[in-house]
C-alpha cells in the first residue's frame, strides 16, 4: 500500500493554485492520500468539493486535527499548490513546521526548495523530497533525433494558457485509450505528474534550457522501449506564447509529435495572474495557425469548463466547433470518447 500523505492547500483550495492536489484526491497518486488541510473548507469531502464526486478524502482545519483522526498516521506531507514563482504561500508555513514537528517527511514541487529554508530544515532533519531540484549537467541528456524513429503516435497536449487542465486531459485520455484496448502512456513535464506515480517523464522547468529537447526525447525513448504503447501523450506546460514563461513548442518540435490536443478556457480573457497589465491570451484560431506552422495538427479542442454549467459549457463547444471545423470536448463533463475515436483514426492512417 502507497505511503498515507496529507496535503496542504491552507487557503487556496478552490483555487486553480491547488490544481497539484486537484490531481492527487482524482488520481492515480503516488501516496495515499488521508486528507488535505484548508481551514477555510474543514469538515467538508475534498472529492465532493472538487467535482462533486466523494472520495472520502476528508478536509481538516489543521495538521494536528488531521494527525490525531488519520488512521494509519501519515508518514508525508505534501505542498499541494503550484504558485506564480513557486514560491512557498505564508499560510503554509505553519503548516509545514508542524508536520515537520510531528516527524512526517515533507514532499514539495515548488521552485523554493525547503531544504534550503534554514528553520524548515532543522525542524525536518533531512526527512524533505524537494521534486524541482535541479539535476546537474552531467546528469542530463542532449537531443540526438533518435525519437523520429519510434513508430508509437505522439500527441502533444499543449493549452492556451498555464493552470488550465492539460494533465488532467492527458490522463483522462490515457484511461480512456486503455479501456478501449488501446496502450497509452503519459510523459510527465511538471511535479504533479511525479506525484501521482506516472513512470516516464521529467521536470520541464527545473531542467537547464539546453536540455529540455534531449530530456524530453529520452523519456519517450525510455517509454517507448519499455512498455511498445500505440499512442505517447506528452503533457504540455504554460503555453506557447505566455509571456511569462513560453512553452510547448519542444513537445512538438523535439518531441516528433503528430498530432495536438489543445486545450482553452473560453471564459479566461487573460493569462492567468496577469489581468492587471490586461496581457491577453491570441485567439484560438492564431494558436491553431502557429501549430500548423510549428509542424502539427491540432486534432481536438478539449474545454477547461471550471465555473461553467453543463448547459453552457455544451453551447461554447458547438460554437466553437462550428467555427473552427474542429472537434471540442469538455473531458470532465462528457468524457473524451471522441478523442479516443479521432486517435483510433489517426493510427490507422498513420
Amino acid at each position: 500500500m502507497p505511503e498515507p500523505a496529507l496535503v496542504l492547500t491552507n487557503g487556496y483550495y478552490d483555487t486553480v493554485f491547488a490544481k497539484t492536489t486537484h490531481g492527487l484526491v482524482r488520481g492515480p497518486s503516488r501516496y495515499w492520500i488521508s486528507g488535505v488541510v484548508d481551514a477555510e473548507h474543514a469538515g467538508q469531502d475534498a472529492g465532493r468539493l472538487l467535482d462533486g464526486m466523494e472520495r472520502g478524502i476528508p478536509i481538516w482545519s489543521c495538521v494536528a486535527a488531521a494527525l490525531e483522526a488519520s488512521n494509519p498516521r501519515p508518514t508525508h506531507c505534501i505542498v499541494g499548490v503550484a504558485t506564480v514563482g513557486g514560491r512557498l504561500p505564508a499560510s503554509l508555513r505553519a503548516d509545514l513546521e508542524e508536520a515537520a514537528r510531528a516527524g512526517l517527511t515533507l514532499v514539495n514541487g515548488l521552485h523554493q526548495l525547503l531544504s534550503e529554508d534554514d528553520r524548515i530544515r532543522v525542524l525536518a532533519q533531512g526527512r524533505i523530497i524537494d521534486i524541482r531540484r535541479p539535476r546537474a549537467a552531467s546528469a542530463l541528456r542532449f537531443w540526438t533525433g533518435e525519437v523520429r524513429a519510434i513508430p508509437a503516435l505522439r500527441i502533444a497536449v499543449l493549452g492556451m494558457d498555464c493552470a488550465i487542465g492539460k494533465r488532467t486531459t492527458a490522463m483522462l485520455i490515457r484511461e480512456a485509450c486503455r479501456a478501449a484496448g488501446l496502450g497509452a502512456e503519459v510523459i510527465y513535464t511538471g511535479q504533479t505528474g511525479w506525484l501521482q506515480g506516472l513512470e516516464y517523464g521529467f521536470i520541464f522547468d527545473a531542467t537547464l534550457n539546453d536540455f529540455v529537447s534531449g530530456e524530453l526525447e529520452g523519456a519517450i525513448l525510455r517509454c517507448y522501449q519499455e512498455t511498445r504503447p500505440d499512442v505517447i501523450l506528452l503533457e504540455g506546460q504554460s503555453a506557447l506564447r505566455n509571456p511569462s514563461g513560453p512553452a510547448g513548442a519542444e513537445l512538438i518540435c523535439s518531441g516528433d509529435a503528430q498530432g495536438v490536443i489543445l486545450q482553452h478556457a473560453p471564459r479566461r480573457e487573460y493569462f492567468e495572474d496577469f489581468e492587471e497589465i490586461e496581457c491577453r491570451i491570441p485567439p484560438l484560431e492564431e494558436e491553431i495557425e502557429l501549430i500548423g506552422l510549428l509542424g502539427a495538427k491540432v486534432w481536438a479542442i478539449t474545454l477547461f469548463t471550471r465555473g461553467m454549467t453543463p448547459k453552457a459549457a455544451g453551447t461554447e463547444a458547438g460554437a466553437i466547433e462550428a467555427a473552427c471545423g474542429i472537434p471540442v470536448v469538455c473531458p470532465l463533463i462528457d468524457g473524451v470518447a471522441r478523442i479516443v475515436d479521432i486517435i483510433r483514426g489517426q493510427l490507422a492512417a498513420w
